[in-house]
């Protein structure tokens, strides 16, 4: 699958590595590249450590994409949400402006209520693929109710059934 600029993303449930869970329809990792662009820099001219947040967000939507829904539910009744309850990022090699990264989104662990992604960052542009630096995220699914509190509700069948953690040897 391809959108259009500067983001190329490739959901693995349907390439080489994932064809036993390709019949089953599920996932455990998807790619995204994107471009350092100028606004992402920081005035050391390095991309700035909170858009690695962005970067690892635009891996994760398109995870979302790839298996039919959106972190967007308004259309449930009540209308679910994903916000993050823990957030993580080590950098490794700084990432410059107009740098090709790879964010490679890993479902790490998938439990009733929650999920926790782990994120790797590579620099593709250079005498060698390096990793620049390794994320997680922990969402948990929300039911947003009419007077405006959040309570935790367990993942929907229809979406939880789509994934599955990732085997070991590819987290570690």
């Amino acid at each position: 699958m391809s959108v259009i600029h500067t983001l190329w993303a490739f959901p693995m449930c349907l390439t080489g590595r994932n064809l036993k869970s390709a019949t089953k329809n599920m996932a455990y990792e998807f790619k995204a590249t994107r471009r350092v662009e100028f606004s992402d820099t920081d005035m050391a001219g390095i991309m700035h450590y909170s858009n690695f947040f962005r970067f690892m967000e635009t891996a994760e939507h398109g995870f979302y994409r790839s298996l039919g829904f959106s972190v967007i539910m308004a259309e449930t009744d009540p209308r679910l949400g994903w916000p993050r309850v823990h957030a993580e990022c080590d950098y490794k090699k700084p990432l410059r402006f107009e740098d090709l990264v790879e964010i490679h989104l890993l479902v790490r662990e998938k439990r009733s209520k929650s999920i926790t992604f782990l994120f790797r960052f590579r620099k593709l542009n250079g005498p060698a693929v390096e990793e620049a630096a390794r994320g997680a995220l922990t969402i948990v699914c929300v039911a947003h109710r009419p007077d405006g509190t959040m309570s935790a509700v367990a993942i929907p069948k229809e979406i939880a059934e789509k994934i599955e953690t990732a085997p070991a040897e590819l987290l570690a």
